[in-house]
């Protein structure tokens, strides 16, 4: 089951990866190099001029609705967006004619305080323009690609770039509204040099990261420890089994918490690196989930025995952490694939298929347990009433 989840998730990863392309020529230019970035299906084409630090650039984005915008910028001084000089393209609202206008975005945007109002850019900018892929035929559609040119002056021997890229849903008047805020969305920020063309390890790093965070956290809090729970519920009553069914059953969710504490350890870290990128609720589940695993392991050390008189406090204790850690868990995975832009990837659908068997596991077992339950209740009836002698001693399952 976790093997069909795994082949899933890699082909996933590797049908996006495979999809990714970037060109050097244009309908008006030729460029020296290119590059694919990492998010939205976007690549920059440039040429650089090392005797007078000269960047000529095209980057390619697409629209995602006839009425939004699609912006490429630089951030001088780090990786992110607030600080970021961009240029922003979109149809205009009086003509319908696509515009290409400068926007600087300070801190207030990010708060969204106030309309985004284009004004010139403080760097170099020798010039800039926008077409659509198509020439002047063409229209602004959801899905049509627009190619944003500008020559850049950069500062002498500065050669590594911090590109930043997004895209909206909407334009009121002349001002951006905010984009979709899904990981892609967040991400798309990257840093290269545009002199060797070699990209920056950082965000290499992150995706490697969040491919391994996805990875152990669906398989640990969305699998193993479902499959932990159900081994207690059903294996406990089978009398041939003895104590097995416990060692069974701590083994798969000390596994399981073991390894989901290194995947939340992974998400810890994946945040300290992408400063800006928050993700809420997706941080409050997994908070949540990591502290009832935590409690629910040093429940063990203070077990009482089974004749103790706080015994059925314990029980009751651990069926409530241990159901809430579960179901936090599995709904977190899903949150996960959400905050990933996976919500209708071969990965999450290899998940669904593991649980679902599960679920059906389960189900098929507890009408079994109900079906020799009822049995041993009205066999017990007909023994008081005294219809039948002896004991017939069922062997399975029981709630």
């Amino acid at each position: 089951m976790i093997f069909l989840f795994l082949l899933f998730f890699f082909s996933s990863h590797l049908t996006t990866a495979s999809a990714s392309h970037c060109s050097t020529t244009t309908a008006t230019k030729t460029f020296e190099k290119c590059i694919t970035l990492p998010t939205q299906q976007a690549s920059i084409a440039w040429t650089f001029h090392p005797h007078n630090a000269t960047l000529d650039l095209c980057f390619f984005g697409t629209f995602i609705s006839p009425s939004g915008w699609v912006g490429w910028g630089i951030n001088p001084t780090s990786p992110e967006m607030t600080g970021t000089r961009a240029l922003v393209a979109f149809p205009d609202p009086n003509s319908g004619q696509l515009v290409l206008l400068p926007y600087i975005l300070d801190p207030t945007v990010k708060l969204q305080k106030s309309p985004l109002l284009s004004r010139p850019l403080d760097i170099h900018l020798i010039s800039s323009s926008a077409t659509l892929y198509g020439g002047k035929m063409a229209t602004i559609h959801n899905g049509a690609t627009v190619q944003i040119y500008a020559t850049i002056k950069l500062v002498p021997n500065k050669t590594k770039i911090h590109h930043v890229w997004n895209r909206g849903l909407y334009v009121q008047g002349y001002s951006p509204t905010i984009h979709p805020t899904t990981s892609n969305d967040l991400s798309s920020i990257t840093t290269f040099d545009v002199l060797s063309g070699s990209e920056a390890t950082q965000h290499n790093n992150i995706d490697v990261l969040k491919l391994v965070h996805g990875i152990i956290n669906a398989i640990s809090w969305g699998l193993l420890l479902p499959m932990g729970a159900v081994t207690a519920r059903y294996l406990r009553h089978i009398q041939a089994l003895g104590p097995t069914w416990f060692y069974v059953h701590s083994g798969i969710q000390l596994s399981a918490f073991f390894l989901g504490t290194v995947g939340f350890a992974i998400g810890i870290r994946l945040g300290n690196m992408s400063p800006g990128v928050t993700y809420g609720l997706h941080r409050k589940l997994g908070f949540a989930a990591f502290c009832l695993g935590a409690l629910q392991t040093l429940a063990l050390l203070f077990r009482p025995k089974t004749t103790h008189k706080f015994r059925k406090y314990w029980k009751s204790y651990h069926h409530f952490v241990g159901y809430s850690c579960v179901v936090l868990g599995v709904v977190n995975v899903f949150q996960g694939f959400e905050v990933m832009g996976a919500s209708r990837s071969y990965a999450k659908l290899g998940f669904c298929l593991c649980l679902s068997t599960l679920i059906g596991v389960c189900i098929a077992l507890e009408v079994n347990s109900w079906v020799i339950f009822c049995r041993k209740s009205k066999e017990e009836k007909m023994k008081r009433e005294g219809l039948i002698s002896g004991s017939d001693k069922g062997s399975g399952i029981h709630s």
